[in-house]
């Protein structure tokens, strides 16, 4: 029998007995005793659970049914960096509307929605944010109301040890498939392949900062900057992090529909709205994200006049088919991307300037990888573990291949990058890769000056040329002490600069 139960059995034996006339003192004495029994029992239950508790690696936080936090395991203030007095007695509402200490995660969820979930969850606590999965589980009390939610959650890095596992089950999934007939499948679109932004540049850095405050808000996003420089993965990143990530993200590209079926695709029309019309209709990209986020690619080349269209959906939040003249209602986040320039479009007059301007509100630029060299090494390290494990290769890279890479000024940014990083892994010999395979191969140039041609700002091309008279010093001398003399400067600054240049000794 549930010790609750147990407990509950004696306190109505004793309100019976104290209703009796006449001495009850014995038979009170033996009820009070299985009390204390059971009390003590309870206790020691308790001191074995919190001890496990205390000692598992996985992070634990708990609230009260209304959201207040209760208590954090060592482990959770261990993986985050969030210490128990930053969140303890403090609501989990107001803490994910805050966005400084984390966002996303299930308290709030399972509070909502009382029944377990599985959720995303970033962390700001820690160097760069740490993301990890959670799972929150309902507690309720005998009358059925919530008495506490606990969440579990692990680092989305420790999935890695369950890779083999993962792809065994795949393995097993899709032979299950062959064997069984052709099934219709609706996918959530809110379901996303996790591709979280490589890098520790200050650059990137300011972009996760702007990230962490403004992707609570319903406020429109507009993220700018040159192909390949990984807007989507930015504009993830803010669906992620956002109050909605558990609804619908509909992506459409303004470019790749045809003009003559765009303003169909994305506010759907009625029946009888033109030749060969669904007679039922068709709701478009717009109702699909109700209640979501809508992003819109490529935004600078949607037609004139669905800009004016798009601008009323933004600003009356509602929209009307093709072919009706009922307007419906709608909730939603909007993301854009762009790599034109929409302030020139507007100056030209291919753009309107108060769709900009409602587009525009909060605006992230990101630079392109030629102005973050930094973020190269960590870039093609990520990628060349993902080609490794994809191909089965053991590639690697020299000192001097890496620094090859780190130079090049990578016009197609990130996505150059990768291509790049894809071809070496299939195409270059096992073990290290020689610095001619990388220029001849994989940059394709005519002569390694011109794939080693510095940037043209000035303080890029002063970095370059400092960092090649460190080197030739360093040659020429087989020592920093020699170096710096024949520079002219003295040890530290040499130590210093080796460092910032990323110099290895010869």
């Amino acid at each position: 029998m549930d010790r609750h139960i147990r407990l509950d059995t004696i306190a109505e034996r004793l309100e019976a007995l104290c209703r009796q006339d006449g001495p009850v003192s014995g038979q009170a004495a033996q009820v009070l005793s299985e009390a204390v029994d059971e009390l003590h029992a309870f206790q020691r239950e308790n001191l074995d659970f919190h001890e496990i508790v205390e000692h598992v690696d996985h992070s634990i936080f708990v609230t009260d049914g209304e959201g207040n936090v209760l208590y954090v395991n060592p482990a959770y203030s261990q993986n985050t960096n969030v210490q128990p007095e930053d969140v303890l007695g403090r609501n989990v509402f107001d803490i994910v509307q805050e966005g400084r200490i984390f966002t996303g995660g299930a308290s709030c969820d399972v509070i909502q929605n009382r029944k377990r979930v599985f959720r995303l969850s970033t962390t700001y606590k820690t160097d760069p944010p740490l993301m990890g999965y959670t799972v929150g589980v309902p507690v309720f009390n005998r009358d059925g109301s919530l008495s506490k939610v606990v969440v579990s959650s692990r680092p989305l890095s420790t999935l890695k040890l369950l890779q083999g596992d993962f792809e065994q089950f795949l393995h097993n999934l899709e032979e299950i498939r062959k064997r069984e007939p052709v099934s219709s499948v609706n996918e959530n679109s809110s379901t996303l392949e996790a591709r979280p932004m490589i890098g520790h540049s200050k650059a990137l850095n300011g972009i996760w900062e702007k990230i962490r405050h403004v992707a609570a808000s319903d406020a429109t996003v507009l993220i700018t900057g040159e192909s390949g420089v990984g807007k989507e993965v930015v504009a993830d990143e803010v669906y992620r992090h956002s109050l909605r990530n558990n609804r619908p993200y509909i992506k459409v590209n303004c470019a790749a529909i045809p003009a003559s079926l765009l303003e169909s695709e994305l506010f759907g029309y009625d029946k009888g709205a033109f030749s060969g019309a669904s007679a039922g209709g068709k709701a478009g990209l717009f109702e699909l994200a109700d209640g979501g986020t809508l992003l819109l690619d490529e935004i600078g080349d949607l037609p004139l006049d669905l800009q004016a269209k798009l601008l009323r959906a933004i600003q009356n939040r509602e929209i009307t088919r093709v072919g009706s003249t009922k307007a419906r209602r709608l909730d939603i986040r909007f993301l854009s991307l762009t790599n034109s320039n929409l302030r020139e479009k507007v100056a030209a007059g291919t753009f309107r300037s108060d769709l900009f301007y409602r587009l525009n509100v909060i605006p992230i630029q990101i630079p392109p990888l030629r102005a973050r060299p930094e973020d190269i090494p960590e870039l093609v390290e990520h990628f060349l573990e993902i080609y490794r494990r994809k191909y089965q290769r053991s590639i690697t890279l020299t000192p001097k291949s890496m620094d090859i890479l780190t130079r090049y000024r990578w016009p197609g940014n990130v996505r150059e990058l990768e291509n790049a990083l894809e071809y070496l892994a299939l195409c270059c010999p096992e073990g290290d890769v020689v610095q001619e395979s990388i220029v001849l191969d994989l940059l394709r140039q005519d002569t390694v000056d011109e794939a080693l041609q510095p940037v043209s700002t000035l303080g890029d091309s002063v970095s370059h040329y400092e960092k090649t008279l460190i080197e030739q010093a360093l040659r020429n001398t087989n020592s920093m002490r020699s170096a710096a003399e024949a520079l002219g400067v003295n040890v530290s600054t040499i130590s210093r600069k080796i460092k910032q240049y990323n110099i290895h000794l010869p």
